[in-house]
């Protein structure tokens, strides 16, 4: 696979909580030099990165990394968000309501935030580490009934990232308007093709460039 292509199904990612604004304006520079789908940064740094890189497309973080914040907090976080210039939303859903099997709970948030984005994308972050594999295929029910546009696999804060497996599990369960986004612990080209050829859409990684550039 190209590096061209393989870069348009990046999400160039920076969610270090220690991120310089130096380091933030140096990933959206590669983001538009190599035409990455999109860049994934920290909400705070929204806003800045809309006026100086206006044609960018922006990705960022709710309710992260761990969910449980409330509905209300997550819808606020979204509509903030989106005014401040973010394009596309990653939120984390309630593990906890899916270790409660509340999984009508975690649709009506799920539909709630969609609503919140309102044209813009929403990924749905269930965290596969900590989920069973029933859990996963009841979540891909509920991520594809309330209407979101992905299933993303992970934070990259858990204790494990993106595995292949849940990917085919996925591709299963979902319906078919729901994309899958791959992230977590993805740090060879090798990996990256290999999840893109399972039928992931996206990839959420900070190494592309390094591994896609560099490393040729």
């Amino acid at each position: 696979m190209e590096n061209s292509e393989i870069f348009t199904h990046i999400d160039h990612t920076l969610l270090n909580p220690a991120a310089t604004s130096k380091q933030i304006a140096a990933l959206c520079r590669e983001a538009l030099k190599y035409h990455t789908a999109s860049v994934c940064i920290p909400p705070c740094f929204i806003r800045r990165a809309r006026k100086n890189f206006p044609e960018l497309n922006i990705c960022t973080v709710i309710g992260f990394p761990l969910g449980y914040s409330t509905t209300n907090v997550k819808w606020f976080e979204t509509k903030d968000a989106i005014e401040c210039g973010a394009n596309e939303i990653d939120m984390v859903v309630n593990q906890t309501d899916v270790k409660n099997g509340r999984f009508s709970l975690i649709e009506r948030e799920i539909a709630l935030i969609k609503e919140a984005c309102e044209f813009n994308i929403l990924k749905v972050i269930v965290e596969t580490c900590n989920l069973t594999e029933q859990e996963k295929v009841e979540m891909c029910r509920v991520v594809t009934s309330a209407g979101a546009d992905y299933i993303k696999t992970s934070t990259g804060f858990g204790s494990a990232g993106a595995d292949i497996r849940d990917v085919e599990l996925f591709r299963k369960h979902i319906g078919d308007d729901i994309k899958i986004k791959a992230a977590g612990g993805i740090k060879t080209k090798e990996q990256i093709e290999m999840f893109l050829n399972a039928g992931c859409d996206r990839i959420g990684t900070s190494s592309a460039v390094k591994l896609l550039i560099e490393g040729d």
